[in-house]
């Protein structure tokens, strides 16, 4: 992702039906499955939630022959994603020096 053209927003529905603006952090590929890491959008003229969320990690799933964003299945899937991109993350810095 070209970082010339600004960031990229997507606008998500949570479980209790509220919506969620996160920003496009980075993707990578973990046993066959695409996972996509982003941050919640400080948007103006929203309220912020009333619980601070860090990074937000959803998986890429087939489902109905179309591609839908889904949380990770478990804790340790998470945990092991969440692992991933701190390291690639990390990664990226360092190049960058």
């Amino acid at each position: 992702m070209n970082e010339d053209f600004g960031p990229t927003f997507l606008t998500v529905t949570d479980e209790d039906g509220e919506e969620i603006t996160l920003e496009y952090v980075d993707s990578l590929e973990y046993n066959g499955v695409t996972y996509t890491a982003f941050f919640p959008a400080e948007v103006e003229g929203e309220e912020a939630p009333e619980e601070e969320l860090g990074l937000v990690i959803l998986k890429t799933i087939r489902e109905n022959g179309e591609e839908i964003l889904s949380t990770p299945d478990s804790d340790a899937e998470l945990e092991r994603v969440y692992d991933l991109f701190m390291e690639q993350l990390q990664d990226g810095m360092e190049e960058d020096e």
